[in-house]
């Protein structure tokens, strides 16, 4: 009886969360956040944001070297693509068995520490690891120019499957659909859908009951004769996938790879993306990083001009009061309201913003029972 209740709960959530990830190219169009480019990163940083949620949100083991992963799936998707065939299959693959594998080594040396030694660890490693990519591993990253396709690279499947030239450099394609445009979204809305149902199977299992075990409290489980290591190696090793994958559908998206999306800053943001959104939670760092992407792509393009259009039904004299005040916190300046936005969860809501909407629907509902109890007692 408790695993059919069980099996029925995620098999709602699963449905709702589908549908509203289908369905983002309607209701997002309202705010300007509609086309296919914006819808992609959404999906894209969500997953990312799912897998490191899986190490963070259950485990507390704070990474701050999960862009190195991002950054391995990029260059192993590409590298598919200059070597064997445009088709996103194999590139995806690729991205996620690479990433798994270096978070593997990554995993086992860091995993020897805990705590803030822990998050050192892994920074040191992810900045090394950028530094290769940018100057020492030229032949294999290209660089600082970054890794690209070229008219003369072999694709081996596709020139044993088509006799016919390729003019221009070819696209990223899934069976003949070209992955761009919502095309390319959809595959990554489907993906997106994927990892979450994933995440979700891997909190309600017995290991991930262990590994909120492990936060909770570690050194009871060893002192019980629990060996927490594998478990912890598994979570960082699952993590540095899905971090993988989201760096492979990058590369299906935009097929070009760079040692950028290997510094701290794209790991800092993956916190930040999290703990916006709620740590443990499931959706939750999926809010964040739409929250965060949004800022990034649409907030940012305000200037004084679109100010101005926008507070053009008030005074001239209020107008630009409004303006003036207004435009130090988008533009240029979104980062000024992302931090303002980041100091009010944390002290007011450090569950992030899943627990503001508990709060809200806590409320509501007790006023609702409270009011149809009243009502049943009359």
């Amino acid at each position: 009886m408790l695993s059919k209740k069980i099996a029925n709960s995620e098999l709602a959530i699963m449905l709702i969360f589908s549908a509203v990830v289908l369905t983002m190219p309607i209701w997002l169009a309202p705010i300007g956040a509609g086309y296919p480019d914006l819808l992609q990163k959404f999906a894209i940083f969500g997953l990312f944001a799912i897998g490191y949620n899986i190490l963070f949100g259950m485990t507390g083991y704070l990474s701050f070297g999960h862009a190195a992963f991002l950054g391995v799936g990029s260059y192993a998707a590409v590298w598919s693509f200059k070597l064997l065939t445009m088709n996103v299959l194999p590139a995806v693959l690729f991205g996620v068995l690479f990433s798994g594998a270096f978070a593997f080594l990554i995993g086992y040396v860091s995993l020897r520490r805990s705590g803030i030694y822990f998050s050192i660890l892994t920074l040191a490693f992810a900045q090394m690891s950028y530094n290769l990519a940018y100057s020492v591993l030229t032949p294999i990253t290209n660089g600082e120019t970054g890794l690209q396709l070229t008219n003369k690279d072999p694709r081996i499947i596709d020139s044993l499957l088509s006799s016919e030239p390729v003019i221009g450099l070819p696209s990223t394609v899934l069976f003949g659909i070209k992955m761009s445009g919502y095309s390319g979204f959809y595959f990554c809305a489907v993906v997106l859908i994927l990892g979450f149902f994933i995440a979700l199977r891997i909190s309600r299992s017995p290991f991930g009951l262990v590994l909120k075990g492990i936060k909770s409290n570690q050194t009871r489980m060893k002192f019980t004769g629990f060996n927490t290591r594998p478990y912890m190696i598994t979570a960082f090793v699952i993590s540095g996938m899905y971090a993988g994958l989201a760096g492979s559908l990058m590369a299906v998206t935009d097929p070009l790879a760079g040692a950028e999306r290997m510094q701290w800053t794209a790991s800092g943001e993956v916190v930040l993306m999290t703990i916006l959104g709620g740590v443990g939670t499931l959706i939750g760092p999926v809010l964040g990083a739409g929250l965060i992407k949004y800022f990034e792509n649409i907030f940012s393009a305000f200037n004084d001009r679109a100010l101005h259009e926008l507070f053009a039904f008030l005074p001239d004299g209020v107008e630009n009061l409004f303006v003036t005040i207004v435009s130090p916190f988008v533009g240029e300046g979104w980062h000024l309201t992302l931090g303002v936005l980041f100091m009010i969860i944390i002290v007011f809501l450090p569950g992030g913003i899943i627990q503001g909407i508990e709060r809200i629907n806590n409320r509501f509902f007790k006023k609702s029972s409270s009011a149809k109890s009243d009502s049943n007692e009359s």
